[in-house]
């Protein structure tokens, strides 16, 4: 590998701030070579960065708008998808709109930094999907304390935001039935009996998006 005088700087960005602190603190041990320069909510990239990287956590899965906006983006030099969700259709949608990599959630620490390394000099990225398993050390969710896995977090916050059953198939790419068997499971870890309880439980324990940007991250660039 050739000499880098600078680590990358990487903008992480995100509708969750639990979300992409957890991704921060997983790379952080590799800041002499990857450093996180800034991170964004529902925040534009506001400063000039090698590397975009969007995580997808309960973002509507076939909506490829935000990846569209970032790719435009003038401060973002390269954009890579950061997904447990590697629908055919979603990944070439990325490709087509430009996107530089397309990474799972459950790559190692090292590897998602060596494929961001890859990403910086010029490769195309994608990884092989891994299926459901144990996300990488570190990473966290809305959630994931109260007992939620990740995909069950991830449907929860579209009801949350108002989804249908319908609307969260067609946006998760799951079965309308596999859908109800995960409602019924968050129902039952967190206690509600109706939609409406599920959406106030929501709301009280950080489903909500967030709305802040966080500038050099433990004195980054």
């Amino acid at each position: 590998m050739t000499e880098r005088s600078a680590p990358i700087t990487v903008a992480l960005v995100d509708d969750y701030d639990v979300v992409v602190m957890g991704v921060a603190k997983i790379i952080d041990e590799y800041r002499d070579r990857v450093v996180v320069a800034e991170i964004d909510t529902n925040e534009p990239v506001s400063d000039p960065v090698d590397i975009v990287l969007y995580d997808s956590f309960a973002q509507p899965e076939s909506d490829q708008h935000e990846i569209g906006v970032l790719v435009r983006n003038p401060n973002a030099r390269k954009v890579v998808v950061f997904t447990w969700n590697f629908h055919p259709d979603l990944v070439a949608s990325a490709r087509e709109q430009g996107v530089s990599g397309y990474l799972s959630k459950s790559l190692p620490a090292r590897e998602l930094v060596a494929a961001l390394e890859a990403v910086h000099a010029g490769e195309f990225v994608l990884s092989e999907p891994r299926g459901r398993v144990r996300p990488a050390n570190g990473l966290d969710w809305p959630g994931r304390h109260e007992g939620l896995s990740d995909r069950e977090s991830e449907i929860l916050a579209l009801i949350t935001q108002g989804m249908s059953n319908a609307d969260v198939a067609m946006l998760t790419f799951l079965s309308p039935n596999t859908v109800k068997s995960y409602i019924r499971s968050v129902y039952r870890k967190i206690g509600a009996e109706s939609r409406t309880q599920a959406v106030l439980w929501g709301v009280q324990h950080g489903f909500t998006p967030d709305h802040r940007r966080i500038d050099h991250w433990r004195g980054g660039p």
